[in-house]
């Protein structure tokens, strides 16, 4: 299996953005906490390469994403099962070139991908709100009364996250409360490893 280093070393080849490489880092952290919190955690290191590879060719390609990923992990060196993790975090999405992916997560950790990793962003975009811009003191309230409204941070789609929470078979508030603890717990490894990208 690709180590982590190969994998961000991978990751930075075709992503310069610090945004995007900011929201890689935090669906890595965001995974590997999921994997120890659901009885994964022997497997929580792979949780989160796929977490940190799963926006690849977002940045250069964002009009056929998750279908130029699979050549750009390829020449990487990355397995079929991250490349089919990868993929399926799109599920059900069209893209801009008008194609919809249809790679379906099968596995718990494809669903809590497909699942958390729109739910990051809406987070991080409230807690740059905040007086203290973190997440670290933010309250499920706070953060719901953010999701439900339908101007703030509009590109995070509500039903991806919904549909998200349905393919695990959860209920929208442990969502998005786990996920907020997962953030929360993991803000200040992400902005040392930002500090040293940047």
């Amino acid at each position: 299996m690709i180590t982590r280093e190969e994998a961000f070393k991978l990751l930075k080849r075709y992503n310069k953005d610090p945004f995007h490489i900011q929201h890689a880092l935090t669906v890595e952290a965001v995974m590997k906490w999921y994997a120890k919190e659901l009885g994964y955690a022997e497997e929580a290191e792979y949780w989160g390469i796929v977490g940190l590879l799963h926006d690849i060719d977002f940045e250069l390609y964002p009009e056929e994403h998750c279908l130029k990923a699979p050549e750009l992990l390829r020449e990487g060196g990355v397995g079929e099962d991250i490349i089919h993790a990868v993929c399926s975090h799109g599920y059900g999405i069209t893209v801009g070139c008008g194609v919809t992916i249809d790679v379906e997560p099968i596995h718990e950790m494809e669903k809590v991908l497909f699942a958390a990793d729109e739910l990051t962003g809406l987070i991080w975009a409230a807690a740059l709100m905040r007086p203290s811009r973190s997440t670290k003191d933010m309250e499920l309230k706070s953060l719901k009364k953010k999701y439900k409204s339908k101007g703030f941070a509009a590109g995070c789609s509500r039903e991806v996250i919904e549909r998200g929470a349905e393919q695990l078979g959860w209920e929208l508030n442990r969502l998005l409360e786990m996920t907020l603890q997962a953030m929360a717990d993991s803000e200040d490894l992400i902005s040392e490893e930002m500090s040293v990208v940047a």
